[in-house]
Parts: structure tokens; sequence; C-alpha cells
């Protein structure tokens, strides 16, 4: 599965409550917490994802409450991938458990507006604005798996959990 879209970058410390506020998890509507993605922290959002829908950040994205809220707002909002130096480990398990692919790598040489292409799973994302082939933490093979079905309840629905 490859993925290729233009960067919206953030700084470090994106917390869960930047990504979609407590207000809005009492909804069961992917659609109104797409809407209301990232809207504490940029108003703008929902109107950069619709032409760049690769989010990019510094360290320790995802911090902050467990809200499984978070990457679904970001999923559905029309977000492919999210690169980060690091993640919040509970947004990194929700991340995964809703099949929004998410990547570890040195995002410093990466830019708001940037052209990434990655192949899931690879070892690689190559930054096409620069020709820079930036190293990534490789994805084990069953997280593909899981990320490419859509997430963990539709890889078990499809797989059985094999």
């Amino acid at each position: 599965m490859e993925i290729k879209d233009k960067v919206i970058k953030y700084g470090n410390d994106i917390n869960t409550d930047l990504i979609i506020a407590g207000k809005y998890t009492k909804t069961l509507s992917n659609e109104e917490l797409a809407v209301h993605a990232m809207e504490d922290l940029d108003v703008h959002f929902t109107k950069k994802v619709k032409g760049a829908s690769i989010v990019v950040a510094g360290s320790y994205f995802g911090c902050g409450s467990s809200r499984e809220a978070a990457p679904v707002a970001l999923r559905a909002a029309g977000v492919s991938c999210v690169f980060a130096k690091s993640f919040a480990r509970i947004f990194f398990r929700n991340a995964v458990n809703v099949g929004l692919p998410i990547v570890e790598c040195d995002t410093d040489r990466i830019n708001d507006g940037d052209t990434l292409r990655y192949v899931l799973g690879s070892s690689e994302v190559i930054n096409e604005t620069t020709g820079e082939s930036i190293p990534v933490n490789p994805l084990p093979e069953i997280m593909v798996k899981i990320f490419q079905t859509g997430g963990l309840v539709q890889y078990f629905r499809e797989t059985g959990g094999y």
C-alpha cells in the first residue's frame, strides 16, 4: 500500500485535546469528529487536509488522554498517515486499532507542503519535494496487515486473528 500526499506539519506535544476536543467525543459520528479535528490547534485544518493529508509532527504526538476518538477524527478527516519523532503509547495503540497508519522517523527535514511517498512497511519515506530518503522505524508485518485492512476489528473479521 503506497501513501503519497502533501504534508501538514505541526510541532511537539500535540495532545489528544488538540486533536479532538473532549466536548466532541460524545458523538458516535465519524463525520462530526472530522469536522472538529485539530480545530483548537489549527482552525484551517479541515480545509488544509483536503489538499494535504499527511500529518507530520515532532515528539510525543497524541499525548494526553486515552481517547480513541483522536485517531478516528484524523482518519475521518482524510489523514492518510501520521509521521512523528515519537508517539504517546496509548495514541499509538489506538491508531493501530482504528487503522490510521503511524510512522516514527526524524521529521526535522520534512516541511509543511512537502510531498511524501511511503510504502507501508518499508524502511524509508521519500520526500519528493527535496528528493531525500528519510529512514523510518519499520512497522512489524502484522501491523502493516492491520493498517491495510482498515484496523484491528476489520483485520479480525477478515482473518479470524491469524
